[in-house]
């Protein structure tokens, strides 16, 4: 199954230290290795991104920083896991290398495997 882990924290403000994205690559390296993350990439700050709303018919765009949240997206990481409680192990290993935040956790749409899982309660 794949799951979807958005990473969720408060804007840093600075990059992180080499040794931060030392430790992060090692991580990545050993979970791509083994098949459990497909996918994975950090966000730049939301001062250079934008907030695009459907309302009524009408869009609206707010330009960044989004100074009135209090946590914004860090990045995002597909994740290949047998359950959901394998990705939220996955995500619990991410936190202890990335810090404070949290992931949520979502399982992609694949026909035919979710179509059942939507069925149950």
């Amino acid at each position: 199954m794949k799951f979807l882990s958005i990473y969720k924290t408060v804007e840093r403000g600075v990059p992180p230290t080499p040794e931060e994205m030392a430790a992060m690559g090692k991580l990545i390296d050993k979970h791509m290795r083994s098949g459990s993350l497909l996918a994975t990439e950090g966000c730049l700050p939301s001062a250079l991104g934008a907030r695009v709303r459907l309302s009524n018919g009408k869009a609206t765009v707010t330009d960044g920083p989004f100074t009135e949240s209090k946590e914004i997206v860090g990045g995002f990481a597909v994740l290949q896991a047998n359950s959901k409680q394998e990705a939220i192990e996955l995500a619990k290993e991410f936190l202890q290398v990335a810090g404070e935040g949290e992931c949520e956790i979502r399982q992609v749409f694949e026909a035919g495997i979710c179509a059942n899982a939507a069925a149950k309660p």
